[in-house]
């Protein structure tokens, strides 16, 4: 018995990388799987629906069952078309997990619009336009787990990617809308937060420097197992972060006990005086977490 028998999982930007680690160990697991991938390079240029067919064939080699999905999911056809790919198959849509992302880096001073607008399109809207009709067919039919992917570029930030790193801040907030939304339902919501060494990452700096430290897909990919199954219980509106250096760990936003101004007035000096209370210090952050 696996973990995942008879569940159905879609699976954007699954032609390599990450998600082709999520889909053979899916499908190892017993799922059946819609592999998508618009294919080309990582910035989004040109398409091949060899990347998800290869996927495909190596799943149904190993005795597993999955499909090829090539369409543009940064349109609301495109996504739709994904789902609809995971009826017209397998009858269900139980897991999705929104993979799918380009690089387009550039420091904010050089930045473009039209990168600018790319990057969001594939990453933010992305995760939209196959979510919705996902989440509409769970709302009715008994629940399933939405995995959204967002980054430590946009939780905390990183150096020349003010584009991926704003559209990874978006995907988050909607994450934790949709986690409120669809708790009702059952559809419960995880934010994945992954640093591994793919061909997204493998000429970024940090990636160049320590290329021991970094993990490769199939080092996150059971934590989206986790996510996904029953391992995880109800558990829903959680960030996890994956990585070589850092591990697995909960990533969260965290809050001051906070000052109250009285109610006949303050001043900007006030700030100053009660510091302590607004401000986070080292002594703050205990038990080795870190604020972001």
């Amino acid at each position: 018995m696996g973990l995942l028998d008879g569940k159905v999982a879609i699976i954007t930007g699954a032609g390599g990388g990450l998600g082709e680690a999520y889909a053979k160990l899916f499908a190892k697991e017993g799922a059946s799987i819609v592999v998508n991938d618009l294919g080309g390079p990582r910035d989004g240029s040109g398409s091949d629906q060899g990347m998800a067919q290869a996927v495909v064939d190596a799943i149904i080699a190993a005795g597993g069952k999955a499909v090829a999905n090539a369409a543009d999911i940064s349109t609301a056809a495109g996504g739709q078309s994904v789902f609809d790919d995971a009826i017209k198959h397998f009858g269900r849509a139980d897991i999705l997990v929104n993979n799918a992302g380009i690089l387009l880096d550039q420091t904010f001073a050089k930045a473009n619009e039209a990168d600018w607008d790319k990057v969001m399109k594939v990453h933010l809207k992305g995760t939209f336009c196959v979510s919705q009709p996902v989440f509409k067919w769970m709302k009715d039919n008994g629940g399933g787990v939405i995995v959204n992917t967002s980054s430590t570029s946009g939780l905390i930030g990183n150096f020349g990617q003010s584009n991926y790193g704003a559209a990874k801040g978006g995907i988050w907030g909607l994450s934790n809308v949709l986690a409120i939304e669809g708790r009702k339902y059952g559809i419960r919501i995880w934010t994945l937060a992954p640093g591994a060494l793919t061909r997204m990452t493998a000429d970024l700096p940090r990636y160049i420097q320590n290329p021991g430290a970094a993990l490769g897909p199939d080092g996150i990919a059971p934590a989206v197992l986790y996510m996904v199954s029953s391992l995880s219980g109800d558990q829903t509106g959680k960030t996890l972060g994956v990585s070589g250096p850092r591990g697995v760990r909960e990533m969260k936003m965290m809050e001051m006990d906070g000052w109250k101004p009285p109610g006949d007035g303050w001043s900007a000096e006030d700030i100053v005086k009660h510091a302590d209370a607004i401000f986070f210090s080292d002594a703050d952050v205990k038990m080795g977490a870190r604020r972001f």
